[in-house]
């Protein structure tokens, strides 16, 4: 397994900055970062798994140590496929953390190889949520500050059409 690689799971649906923040801050601490969409997810989503991948890829503008990829089954045993041992999390608040930490132990418990890293978001990204972008777009608001220009135009298409 590679100590190098950090895989970052999620929906990402949209890919807020927030997300973007994350992804960059993991490359300054891992060669590779493998945005990893989860395919399986039981979250009602506005975009296809294809158009969050598709999504993402042009917002890494095809950054060699940048990966976007999906799975499914059980995340632990996506990152021992792809030869890994970190899974990185981001954490706005204290409630994040009592889930994630479940999940950590749980993954742990599986996979005793595999660590999770959590990464504090920034503070300026410290309330943001997809789903709060979601409803910000969806209601017409400004959500400019929220994604990358890229998802904006892509959040507007599907909530007023092209």
């Amino acid at each position: 397994m590679n100590r190098h690689i950090a895989i970052y799971p999620g929906s990402f649906d949209p890919f807020t900055n927030g997300h973007m923040d994350i992804v960059h801050r993991g490359l300054e601490i891992f060669d590779t970062v493998i945005i990893a969409v989860a395919s399986n997810s039981e979250k009602n989503s506005l975009f296809s798994v294809v158009e969050r991948v598709d999504m993402i890829t042009r917002l890494t503008d095809h950054n060699p140590r940048l990966q976007v990829e999906t799975f499914d089954g059980l995340l632990v045993d996506y990152v021992v496929e792809r030869k890994a041992r970190v899974i990185l999390r981001g954490l706005r608040a204290v409630t994040d953390f009592e889930f994630e930490f479940q999940l950590a132990q749980m993954n742990h418990t599986v996979c005793p190889q595999v660590e999770t890293l959590f990464m504090m978001t920034s503070p300026k990204f410290a309330y943001l949520s997809s789903s709060i972008v979601k409803e910000v777009g969806r209601l017409g608001g400004d959500i400019s500050q929220f994604v990358p220009p890229l998802v904006r135009e892509d959040l507007q298409k599907k909530f007023t059409g092209p």
